[in-house]
């Protein structure tokens, strides 16, 4: 672990180093080759998931692999915009447990987005808006819930962001004590 004292000075108010270049380079991609991701990289991803902290580290969570083309159109229709699911070769279906929290979730999707990332990968986040479709789907048992899933594949060569531009700076993001919006 590099001390205080012993990483490279970066521009005030940047992060610096392998990590802050991944989440740079981190863009929600929707368009995928037809070449399926590989065990091993899987097993990155999923690695990646098992190494997300969690509440009181409960892991109250599961992933279910979706790789059969009719099950990926089946899970998309239980979602707004789900093109990704339907295009990508492979799918993460993120399963919240029982008493699970939708924060954990989250926490999960972004490690693995990140994990993606850095490999080459290209990944988009998807809402399931109706879950309670997408549970039956998936054979969730009671009290589970799937809200959310990640497209995941090799980006088309043409593939570009939706949306590519500034961020919002942080003196309209960030608040001191209190939301103060003017």
């Amino acid at each position: 672990m590099t001390s205080a004292s012993e990483r490279q000075p970066s521009p005030a108010g940047s992060i610096a180093g392998p990590v802050a270049e991944v989440i740079s380079r981190q863009r929600a991609i929707r368009d995928y080759t037809a070449e399926p991701v590989t065990a091993a990289d899987l097993a990155v991803l999923l690695d990646a998931a098992c190494h997300t902290g969690t509440e009181r580290n409960r892991q109250r969570w599961a992933v279910i692999v979706i790789t059969d083309p009719g099950q990926r159109n089946r899970l998309a229709a239980h979602g707004d915009r789900t093109t990704p699911l339907q295009g990508a070769p492979l799918v993460l279906a993120l399963v919240q447990e029982a008493d699970g929290y939708e924060f954990d979730t989250g926490r999960i999707a972004q490690n693995i987005m990140l994990a993606a990332t850095a490999i080459g990968l290209a990944t988009c986040p998807v809402t399931l808006h109706r879950d309670h479709g997408a549970r039956r789907l998936l054979g969730l048992r009671d009290g589970q819930r799937c809200r959310y899933a990640l497209a995941i594949g090799h980006p088309h060569p043409a593939a570009r962001p939706a949306q590519l531009g500034p961020r919002r700076p942080l003196q309209e993001l960030v608040h001191h004590d209190r939301y103060t919006r003017e």
